[in-house]
C-alpha cells in the first residue's frame, strides 16, 4: 500500500517533470509541417473543398449550376469533412520504462513523443485523450495540460499493462511502451480494440544497449522493481542469444500488430524522435482518423 507520505512525494515528482516534459514535446510538435489538414475529404462541413463532376444518384439540389454554366459538364460542389475523431494514447510509464544508458530513458521518450503528437492532433481539431487515467478525448489547450500532467506520473508497476477499457468505440488508438513484460496483456487489448472497431499503432521504444547488448566480461542485471537480479562473468557470451530472442519479440509484435489491421514500429531512444512522430501521424492519417 502506498502511503500518504508516498503519494505526496509522487505527486511532487511529477510536478518537477512537468515543465521538462513540455518544453521538450512543444518544438518537437512545431516540427512537424503538415501542410492540407489531414482530415480533408468529402463530407458534412461548412468550408469549401473541391468540385468534382456530377455522377449517377447525386441529387439535382448538390449541382453547383454556376459553375456547371461555365461547360458541358454538371459539377458538384463538395464540402470538406469535418467531424473531430477520437485518438486514445495508452503510454508505459512503468519502472521498466525507466532504463537510461545515454542520458534519456524509455519512459520519458515515450512521454514525449505521446504528448508530441497529442499537440499535433489537437490542433489539427481531433479528440484526444490518455488511456489508464481520468483524461478522456478532449481538444483545446487544457486538455494537453492535464495530458501532460497525467504523463509526468510514473507508476511502480514492473513492467506496463496496456488498458484499453475505456476506448471508445470506432476510435483510434497508439500503444507506445517497451513492451518487454507479458505478451499475452498486450495481445488482450489488442482483441479488446477489434471488437469495439479500434486500430491504431503499436511502438516499441527501446535504449540502445537493449537492442546492442554491448556488455562484456562481469556484468550484473538487475531489474528496476521486480527484484531480480542476474550475475556473469562473461557478458558477451549471451549477445548472441539476447538479439535472437529480441528479434523474435519483436516479430511476434508485429504478427500481432498486422493480424489486428495495426502498425507496428520500432524507436531506439538515441534516435531523433521526428521520424517516429511523422510515421505515427501518418498511420493515423492511413486509418481514415485524420
Amino acid at each position: 500500500m502506498i502511503s500518504a507520505r508516498g503519494m505526496r512525494h509522487g505527486a511532487a515528482d511529477a510536478a518537477a517533470r512537468l515543465p521538462a516534459l513540455l518544453a521538450a514535446a512543444e518544438p518537437l510538435a512545431a516540427s512537424m509541417v503538415l501542410g492540407a489538414h489531414g482530415r480533408r475529404r468529402s463530407g458534412h462541413g461548412e468550408e469549401f473543398w473541391q468540385y468534382r463532376p456530377a455522377v449517377d444518384g447525386d441529387e439535382a439540389r448538390a449541382i453547383d449550376w454556376r459553375r456547371s454554366a461555365q461547360s458541358d459538364v454538371s459539377y458538384v460542389r463538395e464540402r470538406e469533412w469535418q467531424t473531430a475523431q477520437n485518438v486514445q494514447i495508452w503510454t508505459d510509464r512503468s519502472q521498466s520504462m525507466g532504463f537510461d544508458s545515454h542520458g534519456l530513458s524509455k519512459g520519458d521518450r515515450a512521454a514525449i513523443l505521446s504528448l508530441a503528437l497529442a499537440m499535433v492532433l489537437v490542433r489539427g481539431g481531433e479528440r484526444v485523450g490518455l488511456l489508464g487515467h481520468d483524461c478522456p478525448p478532449k481538444t483545446g489547450g487544457d486538455q494537453i495540460v492535464k495530458i501532460a500532467a497525467c504523463l509526468a506520473e510514473i507508476n511502480d508497476a514492473s513492467y506496463g499493462v496496456p488498458h484499453p477499457d475505456g476506448v471508445r468505440r470506432g476510435a483510434q488508438m497508439v500503444m507506445i511502451s517497451d513492451f518487454l513484460g507479458d505478451l499475452d496483456v498486450v495481445q488482450s487489448a489488442l482483441a479488446h480494440a477489434m471488437d469495439h472497431g479500434v486500430r491504431g499503432a503499436l511502438v516499441q521504444v527501446l535504449d540502445p544497449a537493449e537492442t546492442s547488448f554491448p556488455f562484456t566480461g562481469r556484468s550484473i542485471f538487475e531489474a528496476r522493481a521486480a527484484g531480480h537480479r542476474f550475475e556473469t562473468h562473461k557478458a558477451s557470451a549471451l549477445r548472441e542469444d539476447y538479439v535472437a530472442r529480441l528479434g523474435e519479440r519483436q516479430d511476434v509484435l508485429a504478427d500481432m500488430a498486422q493480424s489486428a489491421g495495426w502498425a507496428f514500429s520500432t524507436h531506439i531512444t538515441d534516435q531523433p524522435p521526428q521520424p517516429i512522430l511523422v510515421w505515427l501521424h501518418t498511420v493515423l492519417s492511413q486509418r481514415g482518423t485524420l
